[in-house]
């Protein structure tokens, strides 16, 4: 038996940082909601106990080192499972992105070994698992639209936001997330408004929701990466609805609700940088299939 599972990003609509705790993480208040740009994983029985990945990406590790592998290895270990599998990536999220990228395919291998094994593990329980891999994991498992507190992992869903556009630029850099929250102090001048985010969305209100968009984390990574500031000010300057930098970066979109914008602005990121996408929220995560 084959079972596929769909791996969308994530992107930060709010993201407060609040405090560093005493087990060396940040107290964050965020809200993250998913969007059509998307790994896919397939997964297969192996007549031998181990665990192997392949993808056609050449720049992601395929060993110990990938959230997948570790998400497999985790879930073996934790229900004794001596069957082993192979895991295909089809990698299309840009790599330390800010994009949970990898988060994304942990938490579609979880869901996916537990239908091709047959565990039966509830969704809390794989929320659990995932949050012993990555902060981002356990969204990522149920997917949606969701308050995250703690370091991520205590979640409180709510609606999905108003439908629109999306489209990405990330620069050719990539940013180290730990180096990000380790020069972060917090700044209660530039404190972003969740709860101002998430009355919009529970309003269905688009433009007030736009206005309410913050990044505590842009108060760090903008200064260091000036190829991210020229990014937000290009996109704000073609006419975007909303724009922000989705987690520590270096990625930044822009939110359109009129679909005449999209070439606009797409058209003018691609003479900025390679990596431009334009896509739309992801009301549901889509699911998975087997054959």
């Amino acid at each position: 038996m084959k079972v596929y599972e769909k791996a969308p990003a994530k992107i930060n609509l709010s993201l407060d940082v609040l405090r560093k705790r005493e087990d060396g993480y940040h107290e964050v208040e965020m809200v993250m909601t998913m969007i059509d740009l998307a790994d896919r994983l397939e997964m297969r029985e192996l007549p031998r106990d181990s665990i192997v990945i392949s993808s056609q990406a050449g720049y992601i590790p395929l060993d110990e080192k990938n959230l997948a592998f570790q998400a497999a290895k985790l879930i073996k270990e934790r229900y004794n499972v001596r069957q082993g599998v192979y895991i295909h990536l089809d990698k299309k999220i840009p790599v330390a992105a800010g994009l949970a990228g990898g988060s994304s395919d942990a938490a579609a291998a979880l869901r996916g070994l537990n239908r091709l094994w047959n565990l039966n593990i509830p969704t809390d329980e794989l929320q659990r698992l995932g949050a012993e891999l990555g902060s981002d994991v356990p969204f990522c498992v149920t997917g949606g639209t969701a308050v995250a507190r703690g370091r991520g992992e205590v979640l409180e869903p709510i609606p999905d936001p108003p439908q629109c556009w999306v489209v990405l630029a990330k620069p050719s850099i990539n940013v180290s997330t730990a180096d990000v929250y380790g020069r972060f102090r917090v700044n209660p001048a530039l404190k972003p408004s969740t709860a101002g985010v998430t009355e919009a969305i529970r309003k269905g209100d688009f433009a007030a929701m736009c206005r309410s968009l913050g990044n505590a984390l842009e108060s760090v990574t903008l200064p260091l990466y000036p190829e991210v500031r020229q990014i937000k000010e290009l996109m704000v300057r073609l006419g975007a609805d909303g724009v922000l930098m989705s987690g520590s970066g270096p990625t930044v979109y822009a939110l359109v609700q009129r679909e005449s914008k999209v070439a606009r602005l797409y058209n003018g990121l691609r003479g900025f940088c390679k990596e431009v996408y334009a896509v739309r929220l992801l009301t549901s995560t889509g699911g998975g299939a087997a054959d």
